[in-house]
């Protein structure tokens, strides 16, 4: 009897047993008098009981008939309630959400991404997690449910949500000896140690390759994954550092840096919001990744750089 059931039997059955009339039914249920006729037939074979017995005008129904009525009614509430869109309403989400980013996102935008959220979702619990590029392809298993990254294309097999774009320049201190100059060459960039930035994101391994070209190499001094650490070295040693430019931008303001172009072909830089296709549709997620959204292109503005998103 489990085997096949027609949706759309059940649902005769139901107004069936409500009206106790084929035609009444059948103009409820939008159908023919005949078809009508037909699903109480199938419908009987179905529940080996005629369900509904012929008495005068009127259809009465059987024990049989009684119970699943009553069954039916339950059991269409509960599916109308399933097939309901539910409106999401941030103040009312108790939820965890865990998000990922480099450190710069966790200095300057992770701040104002609190304060939205515990104005407009204030049982939601936040988790950060460090991003590293490899996680692109472990978003499900990691738990991570959004996560900024940067990459020349669009990133392949999770979904994602263009934040803007921008190329590196060549960040340093204010007193370093290159400071002065307008712009920068080659021999330049040699003749000081870098400092890398690993974490978050390909940012200049270009810089690498367009070297490589020439059979050069840049000397690497200091490989961290927090930009406030390079920032506070810069300050200290005359080191360089290719960054993206809204980065170095946001850096000078709050240290004694400065920055120039670059003397090598830099390619433009594309950044993603990204995250495993699951969640596409849910509307909590769809909300959060908005808001984030909107709060990496308020904060971009408010050092006077636009990310051209």
């Amino acid at each position: 009897m489990t085997k096949h059931v027609n949706l759309n039997l059940l649902r005769s059955l139901k107004v069936l047993l409500e009206e106790c009339h084929v035609s009444q039914a059948a103009a409820r249920l939008n159908l023919t008098q005949s078809a009508v006729s037909r699903h109480l037939s199938q419908l009987r074979e179905l529940f080996a009981d005629p369900l509904l017995i012929r008495d005068g005008n009127l259809l009465v129904p059987t024990p049989k008939a009684l119970q699943l009525q009553q069954q039916l009614a339950t059991w269409f509430v509960a599916l109308d309630n399933m097939m309901t869109e539910e409106v999401f309403e941030p103040s009312l989400w108790h939820g965890e959400f865990v998000l990922s980013s480099s450190d710069y996102v966790a200095q300057y935008i992770l701040p104002e991404l609190v304060n939205v959220f515990a104005e407009q979702s204030p049982h939601l619990t936040l988790n950060y997690q460090l991003w590293h590029p490899h996680l692109i392809d472990q978003l499900n298993p990691s738990g991570i449910h959004l996560a900024s990254s940067m990459s020349l294309a669009r990133p392949e097999g999770v979904s994602s949500l263009p934040i803007g774009e921008d190329r590196c320049v060549c960040l340093m201190s204010l007193h370093h000896p290159l400071a002065k100059q307008t712009t920068l060459c080659v021999d330049d960039l040699l003749a000081y140690a870098h400092i890398k930035i690993h974490a978050g994101g390909d940012k200049d391994s270009f810089v690498e390759q367009e070297l490589s070209k020439l059979g050069l190499a840049r000397r690497i001094t200091l490989n961290v994954p927090f930009f406030s650490a390079a920032a506070q070295a810069l300050c200290k040693q005359p080191l360089l550092l290719v960054t993206p430019e809204h980065i170095a931008r946001h850096l000078a303001v709050e240290h004694e840096l400065t920055y120039k172009p670059l003397p090598i072909p830099t390619p433009l830089d594309k950044y993603w919001l990204v995250w495993h296709e699951k969640y596409d549709k849910d509307p909590s997620h769809i909300w959060v990744r908005n808001l984030v959204r909107q709060v990496m292109t308020d904060v971009k503005a408010s050092v006077g750089y636009d990310l051209k998103s």
